[in-house]
């Protein structure tokens, strides 16, 4: 082909092709963000299924940690905690108007110890835990939930939990009591 009949099938062939690959590269990439899209569905999936996992093993450290404290076993307690300085332990109880604070594992520990001296009877175990909030953030957790004590009344506790060694720990303790409701018509 000579003159403008070959320049005219240059010209379809060269438009031929980029329409070609146009479609080629569109066809790839809507194939690729399906698979994309597929594979982020089967990740949330089991994401969820990770959750209620996580969620379990939360709920089994703070049920044992609370068993021991009530029990006044110094040592399973302790296993249930994470050991350096910036964790921190809270309690807030409106009814006897006190508030403590410890910073750190040696004053976490040191005051836990302490109260076991002064108060070395085991107390009744409150109901465990079958509910709690959870917020997982990796290896950490935000655990929040309401707990009925016998003899302290309705507490509310947040929790900040680290996975140490694969094993949930507590880094983090704030408790806020209640007491018990009265009526106030009485």
């Amino acid at each position: 082909m000579s003159g403008a009949a070959g320049n005219n099938f240059e010209k379809y062939s060269m438009t031929t092709k980029k329409i070609m690959i146009f479609t080629l590269l569109t066809f790839l990439f809507t194939t690729s963000c399906e698979e994309v899209k597929k594979q982020g569905t089967e990740e949330i999936v089991k994401q969820q299924i990770d959750i209620e996992h996580e969620k379990e093993a939360i709920l089994e450290t703070l049920n044992n940690e609370t068993k021991a404290a009530f029990q006044r076993d110094y040592e399973a307690w302790s296993e249930k905690w994470v050991h350096d300085s910036n964790i921190t332990k809270i309690y807030i109880d409106f009814p006897e108007s006190t508030f403590s604070e410890s910073v750190g594992w040696n004053e976490i520990s040191q005051f836990v110890k302490a109260f076991i001296d002064d108060h070395p009877e085991p107390e009744p175990i409150p109901k465990l835990l079958d509910k709690i909030d959870v917020r997982l953030y990796g290896e950490g957790a935000w655990v929040t939930y309401e707990q009925q004590d016998s003899l302290r009344g309705r507490k509310r506790e947040t929790r900040l939990m680290e996975k140490v060694n694969g094993e949930w720990k507590i880094a983090g303790m704030q408790t806020t009591i209640y007491g018990f409701q009265t009526n106030e018509t009485e």
